[in-house]
C-alpha cells in the first residue's frame, strides 16, 4: 500500500468505518451522557463520524479513573515483572506496525497531514516509542546506597499510579505513544485524552493495546473536549500525574487545576517559537535553505518546534533569500491522500482563521511579504494555506513573538553572533533552536548560550529516541523520549534498613 495511488487511498477512505466510542475497562462504550460531537475532516469538510463526547461522569463514577485505580492496585500490570511488561509492549508495537496503513489513513483524514508523512514518519515513530520503552524497562536498575556495615540503603523506583495524558492534534499518534511508552512500561495505568480535533487513532490504539496483552483497565481512552473531560481529569483527586502536550495557555491552566485539587504532578510540553540561525560562514547555504523551508512547511507548520523565526546574518541575506524561496517552492499544498503531497490541510477552520489572522497581522505591522500568504484549494471544501514568508521582521512583531502553528515564517536579520543569541532568546518560549555554521567553537558556544531544550547544529529537528525532548521557560518542564522520561512516571523511594 506504500505505493498506492490517491485513488486507492480514497477508496479505502470511502470504505472506512472508524471506531468513535470511548474505551473504558477493556471495551468500547458511548459517553455516559450519550453525547457526541461531529468529527470533520479538514481535507474536504466531510464527517468522519459522531465521536463520544466524554465529560465528568466518564472520568469519575465507576468509569475511567476508578477503573484505572482499581486495575493499578490489583497489581495485574503494576507488579508484573518488567520482562513480562516488555513482552506486551513489543507485541503492542508490532500491532501498530501491522495496522500501519489503517492508522495512517485515520491520521490523515482526521487532521489533514499528507498520507506519505503519516505512513512513513508518524507510524514508525509511534511504534518505535512503544518498542523502545518496552526494550528498556528490564534494563533500568535501582540503587544500593553506600552505608555502614550494619545498614542497608535502597533507592527504588515505583510506578506513580494513575496517569492522565492529554495529547495534541498535530501528531496525535506519535505524541500519544511518547506518553504511553514510558508510562505503561513503568507499570502505571493510563487515561488517554486525545484532542477533540483528532481523536480517531487514539481510540483505535486502545484495542490494539488490549490485543497485545495489556490488561483491561490499564489503558482507557476518553475522547472529548478540554473544558469538559480534560478539566475533569486535571481536577480529579485520584489522578496522580498529569502529562500534557499543547499550548502554553492551556498548560498554565492545568497547573492551576492541579493546585486546586491534589497537587498532582504536572509535566508539560507547551508552545514554541524556535529560532533558526544561519551564520555567514555556513558551508552549504542551499542545504540550510532547504532545512529552513522544511522547518516551517513540514506538517503544515503545525509543529511545536517549527523553525518559525529565521535569523539570517545580514552579509549573506541577499544570497540566501532566493535559495530559501526556491526551496520553499517544493512545498506546495495538495490533496493529503496523494502520496506526492508534501503540505496537507490545516486541522480545521478555526486554525485556518488563526493562521490567516497572523498573516494579516504581519501586513499590518509592516513586515514584507515575499512568498505565499493565501488560502488555496478552497474549491475542495478543505482548509489549505500556502507556506508564507515575511521578511524585514522585527522581533517585537506578533508574528515573531506568538506561536502561529501554521506555515508562516518570519525572517529577521542580525549582524553579530551576540545579536543573534540576544534575538533568539528574546522570547517567552524555549523549546528548540537551530544553528548553521562551519566554526566548531561558534557552534558550541551558541548552543550553550541558547535557552532551548533542543539545539540542532547544521540540521533541523535531529535526534532519536535516546535524546530527551522538552523545553525551557514557558515551553514547559520535564522531558519526553529517552530514559529521562521515566522520571515523570515513577516515584523514588528510599528504604533504610538496620541490620
Amino acid at each position: 500500500m506504500t505505493q498506492a495511488t490517491r485513488a486507492a487511498w480514497e477508496q479505502r477512505a470511502a470504505d472506512l468505518m472508524p471506531e468513535t466510542r470511548a474505551f473504558i475497562a477493556g471495551r468500547y462504550q458511548p459517553a455516559a451522557s450519550g453525547a457526541t460531537f461531529d468529527c470533520i475532516s479538514p481535507i474536504d469538510g466531510r464527517s468522519l463520524g459522531q465521536v463520544a463526547s466524554c465529560a465528568d461522569a466518564d472520568a469519575d463514577a465507576e468509569l475511567a479513573v476508578v477503573d484505572a485505580r482499581r486495575t493499578f492496585e490489583s497489581g495485574v500490570w503494576s507488579r508484573l515483572a518488567p520482562v513480562k511488561r516488555k513482552a506486551v509492549m513489543i507485541r503492542f508495537a508490532a500491532l501498530i506496525e501491522a495496522h500501519a496503513e489503517e492508522l495512517a489513513l485515520l491520521e490523515t483524514l482526521d487532521m489533514g497531514k499528507p498520507i506519505n508523512d503519516a505512513l512513513n514518519v508518524d507510524l514508525p515513530g509511534a511504534a518505535r516509542a512503544i518498542r523502545w520503552y518496552g526494550e528498556a524497562i528490564d534494563k533500568v536498575y535501582d540503587e544500593v546506597a553506600t552505608t555502614a556495615h550494619d545498614e542497608l540503603g535502597l533507592v527504588t523506583r515505583e510506578p506513580v499510579g494513575v496517569v492522565a495524558a492529554i495529547v495534541p492534534w498535530n501528531f496525535p499518534l506519535v505524541m500519544a505513544c511518547w506518553k504511553l511508552g514510558p508510562a505503561l512500561a513503568a507499570g502505571n495505568s493510563v487515561i488517554l485524552k486525545p484532542s477533540e480535533k483528532s481523536p480517531l487513532t487514539a481510540i483505535r490504539l486502545a484495542q490494539l493495546a488490549l490485543d497485545a496483552g495489556l490488561p483491561a483497565g490499564v489503558l482507557n481512552v476518553l475522547p472529548g473536549f478540554g473544558h469538559t473531560v480534560g478539566k475533569a481529569l486535571a481536577l480529579h483527586m485520584d489522578v496522580d500525574t498529569l502529562v500534557f502536550t499543547g499550548s502554553t495557555r492551556i498548560a498554565k491552566q492545568l497547573m492551576v487545576y492541579a493546585g486546586e485539587s491534589n497537587m498532582k504532578r504536572v509535566w508539560l510540553e507547551a508552545g514554541g517559537k524556535s529560532p533558526h540561525i544561519i551564520f555567514a560562514d555556513t558551508a552549504d547555504l542551499a542545504a540550510a535553505a532547504a532545512a529552513a523551508a522544511s522547518a516551517i512547511a513540514f506538517n503544515q507548520g503545525e509543529v511545536c518546534t517549527a523553525g518559525s523565526r529565521l535569523l539570517v546574518e545580514r552579509s549573506i541575506k541577499a544570497r540566501f533569500m532566493p535559495l530559501l524561496i526556491e526551496a520553499l517552492g517544493q512545498w506546495k499544498p495538495g490533496h493529503p491522500l496523494d502520496p506526492a503531497t508534501r503540505v496537507g490541510a490545516l486541522v480545521d477552520r478555526q486554525q485556518l482563521e488563526t493562521v490567516l489572522g497572523y498573516i494579516q497581522a504581519g501586513h499590518d505591522q509592516g513586515a514584507t511579504l515575499v512568498a505565499g500568504g493565501n488560502r488555496v484549494l478552497e474549491d475542495t471544501g478543505g482548509v489549505f494555506v500556502e507556506p508564507t514568508v515575511f521578511d524585514e521582521v522585527n522581533n517585537r512583531m506578533r508574528i515573531a513573538q506568538e506561536e502561529i502553528f501554521g506555515p508562516v515564517l518570519s525572517v529577521i536579520s542580525f549582524d553579530t553572533p551576540e545579536q543573534a543569541v540576544q534575538i533568539a532568546n528574546d522570547s517567552p518560549f524555549g523549546l528548540a533552536a537551530g544553528v548553521w555554521t562551519s566554526d566548531l567553537s561558534r557552534a558550541h558556544l551558541t548552543a550553550k548560550a541558547l535557552r532551548a531544550g533542543s539545539v540542532w547544529v547544521n540540521q533541523y529537528d535531529g535526534g532519536d529516541m535516546t535524546a530527551p525532548f522538552g523545553g525551557f521557560k514557558q515551553s514547559g518542564n520535564g522531558r519526553d523520549k529517552s530514559l529521562h522520561a521515566l522520571d515523570k512516571y515513577t516515584e523514588l523511594k528510599a528504604t533504610w534498613i538496620k541490620l
